[in-house]
């Protein structure tokens, strides 16, 4: 299953994706196969290390109710009653959210921080090589100064790789990892706390992603048959890394990944919505999903921590239900 930074807060336009090639998230599988011995007397967790490693939402989702049954699994499937109700931007900033009129403005700082030093480099180096004996120091100049325009030239025809270069790039600004571990965290707490199994996330430059499968859902959204329910869910999963970007950042750097996802849900739903119930859609989604986080802070936590070790999708369930 493929989902998963305006003043109104509305989903992307048309105009934008038409534009710009805003990669999907890409939520797939990356389970350790190794068994993880549980921590919990009594418990047995092989089950659901056992689906999770064959890539088996719905046996996921039978042990995770099994344990939830047996009082270990308290978390999993504990938010199960979305409703969509009539939201504002008042109710965003109160609840916290920085900007909460800019969440839906693609962010440009990694692109004009990449572009500026490709353009100031290479300007520099040309007038260094400028200053080479003979020939050299005419061609070499135009050589190095014709990379801008190369750059800028593989932008227009493959955006989809000069985005993959701005993103190795971005690696370099202090606050990156940590606002990518945050930013996949709340997709996977969000989601397990509605029920949706996890099955894998990555946090690799590029590929960063929460990975949840399920059949049914993969089935309404490939028929084009997503009801409201279950628009509500993915909507609050979708908007969850935004949300959990909101509540930190002033400005809000990966968001187009998100909304790209919520856009692609909408399109899928039945009946259609229109424009301003779309808008509404989205600020409802990030407000509850900000909740979630604020309502489960210590869960969140312990989720990031375990995330930045880099551990595996059971052990991130048990940092998570290990939280006080």
């Amino acid at each position: 299953m493929s989902i998963i930074s305006v003043t109104s807060i509305a989903p992307l336009s048309k105009n934008y994706l038409n534009c710009v090639e805003v990669p999907q998230r890409r939520w797939r599988i990356k389970a350790s196969s190794s068994t993880v011995p549980s921590p919990f007397p009594g418990v047995d967790l092989k089950t659901l290390e056992a689906a999770i490693s064959k890539k088996d939402s719905d046996s996921a989702k039978e042990a995770l109710d099994k344990l939830r049954e047996d009082g270990w699994a308290k978390n999993w499937s504990s938010q199960p009653y979305v409703s969509r109700r009539m939201t504002s931007l008042r109710e965003l900033t109160t609840l916290g959210i920085k900007n909460a009129e800019n969440l839906a403005v693609p962010s440009v700082r990694n692109d004009a921080a990449f572009l500026a030093t490709v353009v100031g480099t290479t300007s520099v180096l040309a007038i260094i090589t400028g200053q080479l004996p003979g020939d050299w120091g005419f061609f070499v100049p135009y050589l190095i100064g014709s990379i801008s325009l190369v750059v800028l030239g593989v932008g227009s025809v493959s955006p989809g790789l000069l985005q993959a270069g701005i993103g190795a790039f971005s690696s370099f600004f202090p606050d990156y990892q940590e606002r990518i571990v945050s930013h996949e965290a709340a997709h996977f707490l969000v989601a397990y706390l509605l029920g949706l199994p996890i099955l894998g996330y990555s946090l690799d430059i590029g590929k960063e992603h929460v990975n949840l499968v399920d059949e049914r859902l993969q089935k309404l959204i490939y028929s084009g048959k997503l009801g409201a329910k279950e628009l509500d869910r993915l909507a609050v999963v979708s908007m969850a890394g935004l949300a959990a970007e909101g509540l930190k950042y002033d400005k809000v750097v990966g968001q187009s990944a998100d909304l790209f996802s919520l856009q692609r849900f909408i399109n899928r739903s039945q009946p259609p919505i229109g424009k301003q119930q779309q808008e509404n859609l989205t600020r409802w989604a990030v407000l509850f999903a900000a909740s979630i986080l604020k309502n489960n802070k210590a869960a969140y936590e312990a989720l990031i921590a375990a995330m930045s070790n880099k551990a595996s999708v059971l052990e991130c369930i048990e940092a998570i239900e290990k939280a006080v």
